[in-house]
C-alpha cells in the first residue's frame, strides 16, 4: 500500500505527501477514534487510495516522539525562538522550552532574535546568557530582521532535519518563515504593549520544505508543563547538572537539601547559573505539588 508523510493538517483533513512527491486529502479511518489513536503532522502512515485527490489513513507507523500541544510528531530538533527586547528575553521562560523539548529527545537550537532594537545594557546580559548556554553545549543563533546573513547560520542546522519553531509570541517567529521562504507571506503579530506579549497568528500546523529539510510552524507551545516528568527525572534535562551528579554523595540526590551535593557547590562557586538552579528548584516544587494521576476504572 502507498505510504507519505502527514504534512498538514486542517478541520479534520490530513494532507499527506506521497513517495512519488505529490499532495493528497486524507481522511483518518474512523476505528483510529476507537483506539485512541490521532494522526499528527509529520507522521509517516499508510493510505489507502480513493480517487486521483481523495485517501484514507490505515495505518500511523510508529513515532520516535511526539508534542501534544502543539500536535506534531518525529521531530529531529526544536528552534526556540526568543527576542532579546520586545518581548523581554525571558531566562525562566527558556529554561522551561529546554526542559519540556530536552524530555521528548528533541535537539533544542536557541535563537535570538532583534538584536539589531536593543540597548547596549540588553545586549550585555543577553551576550552573558549566550556564553552560558553555549557553555554547556547548546547552539545559539543571533538575528534579527532582514538579516542578510540569516541563511548562512540557519541551513546548515536545517539541512536533512525536521525542525520545529518554538518560542514566546511575538518573537519573530512568522518573521524567520518569511525571510527563509520568499513569497510564504505568513501574517506576523504586533505585540500587545498592555501584556507584553505577541498576537498568535498561525493558526494550523505545517511542515514546509526549507534548506533541504522541513521546518514546522505551528500555532505556539499551549502547554508547557511538566505532567509527563517524574521528580526523580527532572534534573536528566537540566544537563550540567547531569553531568555533575555523579560527584554527588547520594546516587539519588535531588540537588535540594541534600548534603555533599556536587550540583550546589557548583552553583556556590557559580560554574552553574543560579537562575538555572532557581529556575530547577521551582519547576521541581511544580512537579512535587500537582495532583497525582489514578487509572481510569476498567
Amino acid at each position: 500500500m502507498p505510504q507519505g508523510q502527514i504534512r498538514k493538517a486542517i478541520s479534520g483533513f490530513y494532507y499527506v505527501q506521497r513517495e512519488n512527491g505529490n499532495l493528497i486529502q486524507c481522511k483518518g479511518r474512523g476505528v483510529f477514534r476507537n483506539r485512541g489513536i490521532s494522526p499528527l503532522v509529520g507522521d509517516i502512515v499508510t493510505i489507502v487510495e480513493d480517487g486521483d485527490n481523495d485517501a484514507t489513513i490505515t495505518e500511523v507507523h510508529e513515532r520516535k516522539n511526539e508534542l501534544v500541544r502543539p500536535p506534531i510528531a518525529n521531530i529531529d530538533q526544536a528552534l526556540l525562538v526568543f527576542s532579546i527586547v520586545e518581548p523581554d528575553f525571558s531566562l525562566h521562560l527558556l529554561d522551561r522550552f529546554l526542559t519540556v523539548i530536552e524530555s521528548v529527545d528533541i535537539k533544542p537550537i536557541i535563537c535570538l532574535t532583534k538584536k539589531d532594537i536593543a540597548n547596549e545594557t540588553d545586549l550585555q546580559l543577553a551576550n552573558a546568557a549566550i556564553e552560558y548556554y553555549e557553555g554547556i553545549g547548546y547552539d545559539v543563533i543571533q538575528t534579527y530582521i532582514d538579516d542578510p546573513d540569516l541563511h548562512d547560520l540557519l541551513y546548515p542546522f536545517l539541512k536533512g532535519n525536521t525542525t520545529v519553531l518554538a518560542g514566546q509570541s511575538g518573537v519573530g517567529k512568522s518573521t524567520l518563515l518569511n525571510t527563509l521562504i520568499p513569497g510564504l507571506l505568513l501574517k506576523t503579530g504586533e505585540i500587545s504593549e498592555a501584556l507584553g506579549r505577541g498576537k498568535h497568528t498561525t493558526r494550523h500546523v505545517e511542515l514546509m520544505e526549507v534548506a533541504g529539510g522541513l521546518v514546522a510552524d505551528t500555532p505556539g507551545f499551549s502547554s508547557l508543563d511538566f505532567d509527563h516528568i517524574e521528580k526523580e527525572e527532572l534534573r536528566n534535562y537540566f544537563v550540567e547538572m547531569e553531568q555533575a551528579a555523579p560527584l554527588c554523595k547520594f546516587r539519588g540526590c535531588l540537588h535540594l537539601k541534600e548534603p555533599k551535593c556536587a550540583v550546589k557547590a557548583k552553583v556556590d562557586t557559580g560554574e552553574i547559573l543560579n537562575s538555572r538552579y532557581d529556575n530547577y528548584v521551582q519547576f521541581l516544587q511544580e512537579i512535587t505539588d500537582r495532583k497525582p494521576r489514578y487509572p481510569k476504572n476498567d
